[in-house]
This record gives C-alpha cells, sequence and structure tokens, in this order.
C-alpha cells in the first residue's frame, strides 16, 4: 500500500506543477491580451473562454495536492476540543462522505466528457473543443478520491490500532 501511496503522490505532485502552469498561462494570457487590446487595438479571440478552461483545469489539478498536503480549510476550531477518539471518528465521517461525493463528481464529469465529446461542443468563440478539459478534471478529480481513501484507510488503521493498544480488539 506504501508504494501505491508514493507513486500517487509523486503523480499529484507533477499534476500541481501542471497547475501551475494552467494558472501562469492564464496571467500571461490576460497580460497579453490587454497589451495587444491596447497598443494594438487587436484583441486575442476567445481569451475569456480560455481563462475559464485554464482556471477550472488549474483548480482540480491542485485539488489531490491541497488534500494530501491538508492545504484545506480545518474545523480545527470545533475538532480540536474533542478526544482523540472522537476526532478521529469525526476524520472517518468527513472523509467517507468526501470521498462519496467527489466519486459521484468524477462519475458525472466522465459522462459530460463523453457527451461532450460525442457531440463535437466546441467553445463559443475560439471554437476550442471542451472535452479534453472535462476529461482532465475528470481524472484529477479521482486522483482527489484517491487521496481521499488513503486518508480514509489510514483513519481505519489508526483508529483500530489505538483499539488493539487498549485490549478492545479480538
Amino acid at each position: 500500500m506504501e508504494f501505491m501511496h508514493n507513486i500517487l503522490k509523486n503523480i499529484i505532485s507533477k499534476a500541481d506543477k501542471i497547475a501551475g502552469l494552467c494558472f501562469f498561462s492564464v496571467m500571461a494570457l490576460v497580460i497579453l491580451n490587454i497589451i495587444m487590446r491596447k497598443v494594438f487595438i487587436l484583441p486575442i479571440m476567445g481569451t475569456y473562454e480560455l481563462v475559464g478552461l485554464l482556471t477550472a483545469t488549474g483548480i482540480a489539478l491542485a485539488l489531490a495536492n491541497c488534500t494530501q498536503s491538508n492545504g484545506h480549510v480545518a474545523m480545527g476550531l470545533i475538532v480540536d476540543r474533542l478526544s482523540p477518539a472522537r476526532q478521529l471518528l469525526f476524520d472517518i465521517i468527513v472523509y467517507s462522505i468526501s470521498l462519496l461525493l467527489w466519486l459521484v463528481i468524477a462519475w458525472q464529469m466522465f459522462i459530460y466528457g463523453w457527451t461532450t465529446y460525442s457531440r463535437g461542443l466546441v467553445s463559443s468563440t475560439a471554437l476550442i473543443p471542451i472535452f479534453p478539459f472535462i476529461f482532465i478534471i475528470a481524472v484529477s478529480v479521482l486522483f482527489l478520491c484517491f487521496v481521499l481513501a488513503f486518508k480514509l484507510a489510514y483513519s481505519f488503521k489508526t483508529a483500530f490500532a489505538h483499539k488493539a493498544e487498549k485490549g478492545e480488539v479480538r
């Protein structure tokens, strides 16, 4: 399991770097569009669409790494006051609900990606096919699900180890 976890960490680290590239591209595109519009009176067509697609893709690519490194906002103010056993129970409940939610989102994103591919949907101005972005987002959400599954498994492992220490496991 540790081997798979290391592979996942490597993949999501690379995905996070690609997310940074997406955000850098958004910044460069917006600046270039402003310069082209003001200096040459020739805006870049489809800037609005590209910014939206790249931003959504960048956010999705960064989700798994943020979750892996516990970078999300936590309810520490409330949870830290609970006993360690209740904190562990809280983690198990939150990871279970989150995993189910994100699995449904990944599944629906794959369906939506296939629908946009089969219908040949493109962006309205630049005529960019949107299905590759949707599939990248779906795969990124799937990586997030793997991270949540590992966190859930670790929480269960910790809970059973805690019970074994107390002699409650037979």
